[in-house]
Order: structure tokens, then C-alpha cells, then sequence
């Protein structure tokens, strides 16, 4: 039985993902231009990842790459992924729980509701990588998520597009619905046979 619903935000909650491709290519070529594509080969890690793997020991770079990702966050357009708001107030209506599990940091977050003020509405829990102690692929997010509901993975039902979000859903041992807006159906079926492109249409068996 589904007890809560658990989002992860770029790609999932929010259509921001070529937003982030365009902004990393730029980073790639101006910083690391010895890495082809770089917009894709990090996609689906942290900025902590990120930085550990290719700018270990550059901290000049990683400050000069913060501070630009802060000022592209605080501009940055966050459009709902399509059929999200209707889909979430209809798993609300039905007393399911509901949670963002995010890498994003709080700063992050500060930018996302000053876009959208009445985003907490929509979710009983907002938990960010300051509250885990690992990051995705390992389960630990989702476990904690499961935990704070007091309820098991088992209970959920995680949304994810990226392929750590994905190995860190299927790892809790939660049920895992894929979202097209990052990756291809057919990669995100290696995961999942659960693959939508968003939520139109879209309703859990139980609703």
C-alpha cells in the first residue's frame, strides 16, 4: 500500500534540467575542456562529486564555478514539470504523504520560493543534502525520508529521473517511477519498467 511519495526536484519537480545542461556545457568548456560533454558525463551529481573528480585541489575554480551556479540558480526559471501541480494535489486529497528528497542545497531552496511562495503547500517534508550523511546513488536520502514518515521504504513511491536518483531509489527498496526529462525511456527502463515523460494522465493504482 502507498503511504507517502517522495520527489526528487530537478527533472522531477521542476522542467530545469536543460537549464542546467546549457550551464554546465558552458562550465565544461570554459573549465574543463579536456572533457568531452561534460553537461552530460555529470549528470546526476553533486557539485560536491563534481568538484571531488574533476577540480580536486582547484579551489579558485571551484569558488569562480560557485559563485556563477549561485547567480544562474537566483535567475533561473523553475517551471513545474507538466501535470505535477494537479497530480500532487490529487495524491494530497487522498492523504498520502508527500516529500522532496533533493541534493540541492538550502541556498537553493531560499531561490526556489522566492519563485514559487506557496511551494511548501504542496509537500509535508522539504529534506536537502544537508540532511544526509551520503549522497546519491547510496539509498540513505530515501531511507531517512521513509524514516521521518515512520513508515517503510517499502510504503513508498520515489520519482526520479537521473541515473544515481534512480540506483538510490531502487537501492531503498521503494517503488520507482521514472521521469523522461533527463534521460531516455529506454535507459531509464534498466531501473524501472515505471517510465513516464510527465505527469499528464499519470495516477498511482491506488488513487
Amino acid at each position: 500500500m502507498v503511504k507517502a511519495c517522495l520527489f526528487d526536484l530537478d527533472g522531477v519537480v521542476f522542467d530545469t534540467e536543460p537549464l542546467y545542461t546549457l550551464f554546465w556545457k558552458e562550465i565544461g568548456e570554459q573549465f574543463c575542456p579536456n572533457v568531452p560533454n561534460f553537461e552530460y558525463v555529470i549528470k546526476g551529481q553533486t557539485l560536491v562529486q563534481i568538484y571531488d573528480k574533476y577540480f580536486e585541489g582547484q579551489n579558485e575554480k571551484q569558488k569562480e564555478i560557485t559563485r556563477l551556479l549561485d547567480l544562474y540558480e537566483r535567475n533561473m526559471n523553475y517551471n513545474y514539470v507538466a501535470g505535477f501541480k494537479s497530480f500532487i494535489k490529487n495524491i494530497r486529497s487522498k492523504d498520502l504523504k508527500t516529500a522532496v528528497v533533493t541534493s540541492s542545497n538550502l541556498e537553493k531552496m531560499q531561490n526556489v520560493y522566492k519563485k514559487h511562495p506557496n511551494f511548501k503547500c504542496y509537500f509535508d517534508a522539504i529534506l536537502t543534502s544537508e540532511d544526509f550523511d551520503e549522497s546519491k546513488p547510496s539509498p540513505d536520502c530515501y531511507l531517512k525520508a521513509a524514516a521521518y514518515f515512520d513508515i517503510s521504504p517499502k510504503d513508498c513511491v520515489v520519482f526520479e529521473d537521473s541515473f544515481n536518483g534512480l540506483r538510490s531509489g531502487v537501492a531503498s527498496g521503494a517503488r520507482v517511477v521514472g521521469l523522461a526529462t533527463t534521460n531516455s525511456v529506454a535507459e531509464i527502463q534498466a531501473y524501472t519498467k515505471e517510465v513516464i515523460s510527465n505527469y499528464e494522465g499519470f495516477s498511482l493504482l491506488n488513487d
